[in-house]
């Protein structure tokens, strides 16, 4: 493999110049319901195998599907929330191909005549930026069944537990230019998702899965022959893919050779894509309307009602939160992640400092949920008590170092700040007199340094704050001691050096 590396996002450096990523994906959501698309059999996960199938579902011979209306309502409720086309007429497809965990021999998709059309999303970037990633399609589909292959030394288990389970397919159009905005990309449409409770998001159980398709080409020029890369789960699994497809794709192309459109799966373990099999195209599935089901039609009052049902969404909550609380659109995008992220610091930040509580929870909750392994549902710190912590800090009660060490109370205690501080005596000393007395003693006890001080050397002040702030045990109230301190170096007189 030649030496290959980003130069900047979306960008690899070949030995005959510099190739861009192009990369599309479609990510696979399924929906929340309780029951499948066409069969009205549990679509729980975990249930022991094949205990959620229903005659549908095992494809006996005779049995109809029927639509499940609430997969209907889900779809076309993220498709405006994807800010996308709604159709008005739909069609359900036969796509035509043979596993063994596909009992018909067939999937009901939709392929001419999709639920949803056009749209597009804006993400935000680490580097503070923006972009916006047009959205091709979104369409409805069950999902197939699923092949154990770890179960028996020389034979596959079959599933079909999840056969039949309702999934929207929201296809994005070849606007991604970096594994860092397919990741962006991922993580906005998950949490759209999530918001408008169309699908949970849980990728470690398989409910929001991606099929990442990736070309390279010279900047300009045409697209290059894309390669499919399988059932990623995990937004770190999608970016390592891309990127080592991509440098494949190069390595290839430099050396002469030819790049042949195919499925590949990342193999986690190598951190390297494999061959699966030869991409199929559409006219390899045989698409064709499915003759048992009719067009899906419904009126454009029926899509208002439904629009009406939206929560405050992502991008309007984050310009929200900059207007009513002060903070940075960074903050704002870490906050609007998720849903209960934005009801916690809501609570938290009310009547309190915004910036100074979205600091605090980003930067000193959030670390110390990870740390402990928890998640913000069982948050040990409430958001009306970290909103006094902030308050406290605020008002000068404590400082901000006291603080670090009463929130550590509360993560183990539960307790409030207001207690904790009390009970331990962590009130911060704002009286002018007692910090007076702090600095005169600080200041006879070293007088060299004070010497040294008067004689140009200003940055020893820090030392004097320090020792200060030392001798209060931190409780002494920062901004006054800076304030006080230089007065009185100011007026103290040197001491006679020796000759």
């Amino acid at each position: 493999m030649s030496e290959t590396g980003i130069l900047k996002p979306g960008h690899i450096n070949g030995e005959t110049g510099t190739w861009e990523m192009v990369i599309g994906l479609e990510i696979h959501a399924q929906i929340s319901s309780k029951s499948k698309l066409f069969s009205g059999a549990s679509a729980s996960f975990g249930a022991e195998a094949n205990s959620n199938v229903s005659l549908v579902d095992a494809a006996m011979p005779g049995m109809l599907p029927v639509i499940n209306e609430f997969c209907i309502e889900q779809a076309v409720k993220t498709g405006l929330a994807l800010n996308a086309k709604i159709n008005n007429v739909s069609v359900f497809d036969r796509k035509n191909y043979f596993y063994a965990d596909l009992p018909q021999g067939y999937q009901i998709s939709q392929f001419t005549k999709p639920i949803v059309g056009e749209g597009e999303i804006i993400i935000d970037l680490d580097n503070g930026k923006q972009t916006t990633i047009g959205i091709e399609r979104l369409h409805l589909e069950q999902d197939a069944g699923k092949s154990l292959h770890d179960q028996h030394p020389s034979k596959s288990f079959i599933d079909l537990n999840r056969t039949g389970v309702a999934l929207m397919e929201i296809v994005s159009k070849p606007d991604i230019r970096s594994p860092q905005e397919a990741g962006a990309y991922v993580k906005k449409i998950r949490s759209i998702l999530r918001y408008v409770g169309a699908c949970d998001g849980n990728m470690e159980e398989g409910s929001l899965r991606a099929d990442c398709n990736v070309s390279v080409r010279k900047s300009g020029e045409e697209f290059g022959t894309r390669c499919e890369i399988k059932n990623l789960n995990s937004i770190r699994f999608i970016i390592q893919a891309i990127q080592s497809e991509a440098e494949r794709q190069v390595d290839i192309l430099e050396s002469g050779g030819k790049i042949n459109q195919e499925t590949r799966l990342f193999d986690t373990s190598t951190g390297e894509t494999r061959s699966m099999r030869s991409k199929e195209d559409a006219h390899d599935y045989r698409y064709f309307p499915d003759p048992d089901l009719l067009p899906l039609e419904f009126s454009d009052s029926w899509v208002q009602e439904i629009k009406k049902t939206l929560p405050e969404l992502p991008d309007s909550l984050k310009k929200r939160l900059v207007n009513d609380f002060e903070i940075t659109p960074y903050d704002a995008s870490i906050l609007v992640e998720e849903k209960d992220y934005v009801d916690f610091y809501q609570k938290a930040a009310k009547g309190q400092d915004g910036k100074l509580t979205a600091n605090w929870m980003i930067t000193e909750l959030f670390g110390a949920l990870k740390k402990e392994n928890l998640t913000l549902s069982n948050s040990p710190i409430s958001p009306e008590n970290l909103g006094k912590l902030v308050s406290l800090i605020s008002k000068g009660t404590i400082s901000g170092k006291i603080a670090k060490d009463v929130f550590v109370e509360m993560m183990t205690s539960k307790n409030s700040p207001s207690d904790i501080v009390k009970d331990k005596g962590l009130e911060q000393v704002s009286d002018d007199t007692e910090i007076l007395k702090l600095i005169d003693k600080v200041i006879s006890e070293n007088k060299d340094k004070v010497n040294d001080y008067l004689g140009g050397k200003d940055k020893l002040f820090g030392f004097f704050v320090g020792q200060v702030m030392k001798l209060s045990q931190g409780k002494a109230n920062p901004g006054i001691v800076n304030n006080l301190l230089k007065d009185c170096l100011l007026y103290t007189s040197p001491s006679p050096r020796a000759a």
